[in-house]
């Protein structure tokens, strides 16, 4: 069989690193060192102005993780996924005024709508495919929005006001310093779970249904089933960061859940590498920075960031920091301590040596 197989068209096996530079972007120290950026970073700048931006983008970093679930992993395109957030957002300010609850308490309704809200608009349509689905998730986003400015629960086109802040063990961090401390520990956690699901078999599962659906359904994946998954989970995260964007406005109105946010979503997805978490999150923080990096321009900075957000796909289309085509396959070094798997390995090798000498199949 093997005489059959063309391999002048095999993928390329990436193995090491081919450079120190290549080593670095792989090493797993980033995260920390971004992580210690955050933490580090009141202590440089404390305004309430830089609180105010610096957490807004640590939000927007939990939607763009949110989506990537969806867009990166499973490659739905979602061009409605800000109707999540508005979910998690009204759930939150509801119950919250509604009950008096502090805010915190609210997740577990926040977490019961949000997957309703993904169950019924997932299920019925991720049957379709590429821009069907893309069509009716804008749909979607609209309709959230539309229903939030016409009902009265939801304060119409006036919206929530008076959302609680953040209590936690009788501690108040609705003060922007330590509201930012918590946005950026919660936040952590979720990108974390984001990379930890890509990893895991269901991540594998969502990566092959990227790649070639009906291969992925011949090989016995439900891929209805996986992508409601996807859905599911990338509803979750944009619900949970509604609930930290009412807590940090302590106001919601259908304005702040327009297609635009949606679309600068999908762009800090797109623009960091989609399927990669780490180009994710530098692209949420590049979409989310920017323009207030321009803001001394007035209205010439919208199309300033758009030149840049142009120049950028067209000099490297597949964003900042794309996802890796291949996972690296361990060395024998790598495989466990102690060289059992090692031997083990090498055992193989000379079975496999052996048999080709004697012209047995391994």
């Amino acid at each position: 069989m093997s005489e059959n197989v063309d391999t002048s068209t095999a993928p390329r096996r990436i193995g090491k690193p081919a450079s120190r530079f290549s080593a670095l972007f792989e090493s797993k120290q980033l995260g920390w060192a971004a992580f210690g950026i955050a933490v580090v970073f009141p202590f440089i700048l404390a305004s309430n102005y830089a609180m105010n931006i610096a957490t807004t983008a640590v939000i927007f970093v939990l939607l763009a993780s949110g989506l990537n679930i969806v867009v990166g992993y499973c490659g739905l395109l979602d061009l409605g996924y800000i109707a999540f957030m508005a979910v998690g957002a009204y759930t939150a300010g509801i119950v919250s005024k509604a009950w008096e609850l502090p805010i915190l308490f609210t997740i577990p309704a926040v977490l019961v709508m949000t997957i309703l809200a993904g169950l019924i608009i997932g299920a019925p349509t991720l049957r379709l495919r590429s821009d069907y689905l893309a069509i009716v998730t804008l749909g979607f986003g609209e309709i959230i929005r539309l229903t939030a400015n016409n009902l009265t629960i939801t304060g119409g086109p006036s919206g929530i006001y008076g959302i609680p802040g953040i209590h936690l063990f009788g501690m108040n961090l609705s003060n922007p310093v330590p509201f930012y401390y918590f946005c950026v520990v919660f936040v952590s956690l979720l990108v974390l779970g984001s990379a930890r699901l890509g990893k895991s078999r269901l991540g594998r599962a969502w990566r092959f249904v990227r790649e070639d659906e009906d291969a992925a359904e011949a090989m016995g994946i439900h891929t209805y089933k996986v992508k409601l998954a996807a859905y599911i989970f990338g509803a979750i995260w944009g619900g949970l960061g509604g609930m930290l964007f009412a807590a940090h406005l302590s106001a919601i109105s259908p304005q702040s859940f327009v297609f635009l946010q949606s679309a600068l979503v999908l762009m800090a997805v797109v623009l960091g590498g989609m399927g990669n978490t780490r180009g994710v999150v530098v692209g949420a923080v590049v979409i989310s920075l920017l323009p207030e990096f321009l803001r001394d321009m007035g209205n010439l900075r919208y199309v300033i960031f758009g030149v840049v957000l142009i120049l950028v796909m067209v000099l490297r289309p597949q964003g900042f920091w794309p996802a890796r085509a291949f996972e690296v396959e361990k060395s024998d070094d790598e495989e466990g301590p102690g060289g059992g798997t090692k031997g083990t390995r090498r055992d193989r090798r000379k079975t496999a040596s052996a048999n080709s000498a004697t012209g047995e199949n391994a």
